[in-house]
């Protein structure tokens, strides 16, 4: 009996449970199923974001703004001559009226326009990133779970950039044998399947989706626990998941160079502890100039936040 009233009790509270969620308008009914709806979706987001964002406060959170001057928002203590067109919120006041003192006396005290200085203020870069996030079946292996992380992190960055830099872009590719291009709302159902790890296929559609983008800076950023064994001649998939295959390693670097000379910066998050898988991606990050951070599945979203946005301080040249 007190297991009937426990079973009862239990689906009293679920069945509640529901039905608010369907009053808040976070899941919707669709072929006699529940799922989350776009209201859902982005509460997922924000959660996801202001439990990175609240741990990185804590340590310490960076400023958004490249190095060099231009027309931004933050405001830098040089001044220059104003010009016109400047915002008259940008006017420095006491330097202004410091020059008309000067050109005409305190006596004869005039302000024109070409005693106005101005601050200067940093250019705000804007970014094209692509995340792509390695599904092959090592990243669900052994009991640890690496593919939940990498999905925290794209609704985590996802959020961020929607809301704090409306200019830049966030596109998210999926690869195991081969790659594709998801969207934010479909992370949740991304999941690890029987795959080998194409990392060259990410890589080249990555460098198609931002071969399209007029942005400053370019960037791709991929979390991965290993390395390519994988990569298609023709309609062939070629793989050896054994070491490391020479054929596979030779024309993925190829892929990642090619990404540099197109001023597409690579960012590796490794989440694996092997020290061969390591010594890999360090040599990768070599041949292609980038950066590697050998993060662990708990500060996975931190790296990537970090790496974001000091990424945003500078204009990635070649």
């Amino acid at each position: 009996m007190t297991l009937l009233n426990n079973r009862y009790q239990f689906t009293q509270n679920l069945d509640a449970f529901i039905n608010q969620l369907k009053e808040q308008g976070l899941i919707e009914e669709r072929d006699h199923h529940f799922a989350l709806s776009s209201k859902g979706n982005q509460y997922l987001r924000k959660a996801a974001f202001h439990d990175i964002f609240t741990n990185l406060k804590k340590k310490g959170f960076g400023q958004h703004a490249t190095p060099y001057a231009g027309n931004g928002h933050e405001p830098l203590p040089e001044t220059r001559s104003y010009n016109f067109g400047d915002s008259i919120e940008k006017i420095e006041p006491q330097r202004s009226i410091n020059n008309a003192i000067k050109r005409n006396g305190l006596d004869r005290f005039q302000l024109t326009e070409e005693d106005l200085e101005v601050f200067e203020s940093e250019h705000l870069a804007n970014c094209a990133t692509v995340l792509l996030i390695d599904i092959s079946h090592s990243m669900l292996l052994y009991g640890e779970d690496r593919i939940t992380p990498a999905k925290n992190a794209a609704q985590a960055l996802s959020e961020f950039i929607i809301h704090q830099y409306h200019k830049d872009s966030l596109h998210i590719v999926a690869f195991g044998d081969d790659a594709f291009e998801i969207k934010v709302s479909d992370l949740l159902q991304l999941a690890v399947g029987p795959y080998h790890t194409n990392t060259k296929a990410a890589l080249q559609l990555a460098r198609k989706i931002l071969g399209r983008k007029k942005h400053d800076n370019k960037q791709i950023f991929m979390i991965t626990d290993g390395k390519p064994s994988c990569i298609w001649e023709g309609s062939k998939l070629y793989k050896n998941p054994y070491g490391l295959d020479l054929k596979i390693i030779n024309q993925t670097i190829r892929e990642a160079v090619q990404c540099r000379k197109d001023k597409i910066e690579i960012t590796t998050f490794m989440v694996s502890r092997d020290p061969h898988l390591q010594n890999f991606i360090k040599d990768f990050s070599a041949a292609c100039k980038g950066r590697a951070y050998f993060a662990g599945l708990c500060n996975l979203s931190e790296y990537i936040f970090i790496d974001f946005i000091k990424n945003r301080k500078k204009i990635i040249r070649p």
